[in-house]
């Protein structure tokens, strides 16, 4: 059983920046996939960015792809998003997620998943 809390979101500016956090209980984080999902208003939840189990693979959404970038560092059970130029419609809540099979855009893929931040934009 694996538990995932995020952080480190907030309000920002168009163009501005953000960080989020994500630490997993347990000693066997390596093992998992890692995933970052987020939901708008009125909208079903969305694939952003995975990470693989070592960390050497990244895949992302074409709609982040250069703005956003996925880490991690399996010592700390901790994976991150950097949010760079951040734009009005980024704005929704922001999830992490973890994997026991492949790093996937699907989200019927993972099978723990944080209680969200909120991230929002303004104009």
């Amino acid at each position: 059983q694996v538990q995932l809390v995020e952080s480190g979101g907030g309000l920002v500016q168009a163009g501005g920046s953000l960080r989020l956090s994500c630490v997993a209980s347990g000693r066997a984080f390596s093992n998992y996939a890692m995933g970052w999902f987020r939901q708008a208003p009125g909208k079903e939840r969305e694939f952003v960015g995975t990470i693989s189990r070592g960390g050497g693979s990244t895949f992302y959404a074409d709609s982040v792809k250069g703005r956003f970038t996925i880490s991690r560092d399996n010592a700390k059970n901790t994976v991150s998003l950097q949010m760079n130029s951040l734009k009005f419609e980024d704005t929704a809540v922001y999830y992490c997620a973890a994997s026991s099979g492949l790093y996937s855009r699907r989200l019927h893929e993972y099978d723990y998943w944080g209680q969200g931040t909120q991230v929002t934009v303004s104009s």
